[in-house]
């Protein structure tokens, strides 16, 4: 081992230490920071000048943190709060961008390590946008349209006087879709006086909306997939896939793996999972989570041949070639892990942000099943978002089909970005490393020829 690599590595712990002591508690920004530093080593070895301009000091710094209170008014006329959150992590290459998530789970941690990832991810686009992440301790499951407007309206309330087309554009999230984009957009309209399109992406057509934006995280998962796929001579065709979660992002995902010829046989929700070895119907999925709004295990009522399991990791038994945590953070353990490399899993490609653990990634590539990080396969929907920016800004409108082709490109030229790093710094076959490296050096060399900022 080179004095050289021991001296890097001596300096990353030092600035990992930083961070658990600024930090503390927050085990999810630990662990997405800790997972990062583990990919950039070699970048540091051969460019030591990204020590000497004190990037990873500053990478892992948000450059503003904002917390607040969100007094609300319930239907019974009592009031409630709970606690909002905005993280402006970097914008070297653009204005913040990042979604805004409503979930009892919202806390600092949850916002910094999602911040930090998304600023990664972002630059991995190869778009003009920097990373930021938003969100509330609020639960809009069981609330009734009222409640949510009035909670939307005290968030932007507050959340206005940092936003803007050119500072922080936020989107939706977990918890935050087309109803809450409008509520919170109308807030901000009467607050601004002015209709100011851009600054919130994920919007209504009728108001600025992006076709395909829905669809696009799940569809551009899959485009990446296929990309991999085919540098390997191979197609998704024949194959047989599991996805985690049933929102938006898996079943555009289901919906895109089986035009692509692959059949998806299980999907799950927070109750539990459905399996079908003949492949599940998308159109009874849809109705039963997206019209309906009901739990998964009402699958089995109207296709009595599918198994349903209350226990929603149960999904990860499930043989099949290839599986997509599609949830949310840390789903997939190094239990889940054994169990999918026990029966042949051959590509793991998270549609979510962070859903694997370290511990399950590490037995992954220790067995060699192809593993894709998060900061790749889960770019679609930033890469639309980015693209209702340039609409907003043009005032013009795109089809579904021209959104469509250049988040194809868009994913492709990750996939192509990444396997550049890979190879340039010694990591064939990481696709972990080579989403870091790619992303933290476009990141990296922005800020410094920025200067000390």
């Amino acid at each position: 081992m080179s004095a050289n690599y021991e001296k890097v590595r001596e300096y990353m712990n030092k600035v990992y230490e930083t961070v658990v002591q600024r930090n503390p508690g927050e085990a999810e920004f630990h662990q997405a920071v800790k997972m990062f530093f583990n990919s950039i080593k070699n970048v540091l070895i051969k460019e030591p000048h990204y020590i000497e301009a004190g990037i990873l000091e500053r990478i892992v710094e948000p450059e503003r943190y904002i917390t607040f209170q969100v007094p609300w008014v319930d239907d019974e006329g009592k009031v409630r709060v709970n606690r909002g959150h905005r993280v402006q992590f970097n914008s070297a290459i653009g204005p913040y961008k990042g979604g805004i998530r409503f979930h009892p789970t919202v806390n600092s941690s949850v916002i910094n390590f999602l911040g930090f990832q998304q600023t990664i991810k972002n630059a991995l686009t190869g778009l003009s946008i920097g990373g930021g992440k938003g969100g509330a301790d609020f639960d809009p499951k069981g609330k009734s349209d009222g409640e949510i407007m009035r909670f939307c309206q005290s968030y932007m309330t507050e959340l206005a006087n940092y936003i803007g087309p050119d500072i922080d554009v936020p989107a939706g999230d977990i918890g935050v879709g087309a109803r809450e984009i409008g509520y919170m957009f109308g807030q901000y309209k009467r607050i601004r006086g002015a209709f100011e399109a851009g600054v919130l992406t994920g919007k209504g057509l009728d108001y600025g909306g992006c076709l395909g934006r829905t669809e696009a995280t799940g569809s551009g998962a899959i485009y990446f997939v296929e990309e991999l796929l085919k540098d390997r001579g191979e197609s998704m065709k024949g194959s047989t896939v599991i996805i985690s979660g049933s929102g938006n992002v898996s079943i555009y995902a289901m919906e895109k793996a089986i035009k692509h010829g692959a059949k998806v046989i299980a999907c799950s929700d927070s109750s539990g999972y459905v399996y079908d070895a003949d492949g599940l119907s998308l159109k009874t999925v849809k109705q039963i989570k997206l019209t309906e709004g009901r739990r998964i295990k009402e699958y089995v009522k109207t296709h009595p041949e599918a198994k349903y399991n209350n226990v929603s990791s149960g999904i990860w038994s499930v043989p099949c070639d290839i599986a997509m945590p599609c949830a949310t953070q840390n789903e997939l353990d190094a239990d889940g892990a054994k169990r999918l490399i026990r029966n042949g899993v051959k590509i793991v490609a998270e549609g979510a942000n962070m859903p694997s653990t370290m511990e399950a990634i590490d037995l992954f590539q220790e067995n060699d099943v192809i593993f894709a990080p998060a900061q790749a396969v889960n770019a679609g929907g930033v890469a639309v978002s980015a693209l209702e920016m340039a609409q907003n800004s043009s005032r013009i409108s795109w089809t579904f089909e021209e959104v469509d082709e250049q988040l194809q490109d868009i994913m492709k030229s990750i996939y192509r970005r990444l396997r550049k790093a890979m190879r340039e710094y010694d990591h064939e076959g990481d696709l972990v490393k080579g989403a870091n490296i790619a992303g933290f050096k476009r990141v990296a060399d922005a800020m410094i020829v920025q200067g000390v900022v």
